[in-house]
């Protein structure tokens, strides 16, 4: 009887190894919930992954590197209609454009990372959103529609607050708060990518995003057939890239998982990172921006 026990007990332990290592093999190395795979493919996940990777080989690219000036001209040719639109102090967004009527549509991220003597590469706090938008922008460009909404595509230069700074919503959210200055008046929505790569990715309304927009966005998770990675309920206010046009009146809204445990630390890296996040958030929204365009 005590054999036939001690038997039962290691089959129940095997099992429950078992079932561990499938889930983390088949997820994101996420013990919870994974993130699931999408039904639809217009946003390439492999295409975006690569994009994350090859910012993160460039190492730090904080605002005002020659590191990122060299970005930014990749990033200018990359996008559709790409240009680069100064901003005060030297920094610089890169501006792409679908064409179509006004007032348009914005898909934006950060392309710059912290300013740390330590090297912070900043893989899902900087290249994650960025990888988003250019792959979001490619899919956009081969969903033809009719009569659609102008859709700019902004990577802001200066959100990271540089040393010293007291006051973020003064010295961080450089390229947002100038953008902001100068065409809130032309613009319908705004949605930023910013957290979007982390596993188990889960994205929760911050308290200073629009209501309505992000309501839209978890209807489109849904349709992607990722609703998992958008759940009911709020985190705090984030002061972020969305800030700026939330005050000019700009529905707006950041997609940041803020459980993310890396954040501002060298361990930001790929290794706690999820291909399969990066593409259920860009499915996403795809889905939500060609909606908006429609409208």
């Amino acid at each position: 009887m005590k054999a036939a026990l001690i038997g039962l007990q290691v089959l129940i332990l095997g099992g429950l190894v078992t079932a561990a290592i499938l889930l983390l093999s088949a997820g994101d190395g996420d013990a919870r919930t994974t993130t699931p795979r999408a039904h639809v493919n217009r946003f390439d996940g492999n295409r975006a992954w690569a994009e994350l990777l090859s910012e993160v080989k460039l190492g730090p690219r904080p605002a005002g590197s020659q590191t990122l000036r060299s970005l930014a001209v990749r990033l200018r040719a990359t996008l559709p209609h790409g240009h680069i639109e100064a901003v005060p102090g030297g920094l610089q967004n890169v501006v792409g454009r679908l064409p179509g009527r006004r007032p348009a549509v914005v898909l934006a991220a950060h392309y710059d990372t912290k300013d740390t003597p330590q090297g912070f590469v900043g893989a899902n706090d900087g290249a994650g959103g960025t990888a988003l938008v250019l792959e979001a922008a490619r899919a956009l460009r081969h969903l033809p529609q009719r009569n659609p909404r102008e859709v700019r595509f902004v990577l802001f230069d200066g959100e990271e607050a540089p040393a010293g700074c007291s006051d973020f919503l003064t010295c961080g959210i450089r390229g947002s708060r100038a953008y902001a200055r100068r065409h809130a008046g032309e613009l319908k929505a705004l949605v930023l990518a910013d957290f979007v790569a982390n596993r188990n990715l889960r994205l929760r309304r911050d308290l200073g995003s629009d209501a309505t927009l992000w309501a839209r966005f978890r209807a489109a998770a849904r349709r992607a057939g990722v609703g998992s990675i958008a759940p009911a309920g709020d985190q705090n206010t984030v002061e972020d890239d969305h800030t700026p046009f939330m005050q000019a009146g700009v529905p707006a809204i950041d997609l940041i998982d803020f459980d993310f445990p890396q954040w501002h630390t060298l361990q930001d890296q790929p290794s706690v990172l999820s291909e399969r996040s990066l593409d259920a958030a860009g499915e996403a929204v795809v889905e939500l921006v060609r909606e908006l365009r429609a409208k």
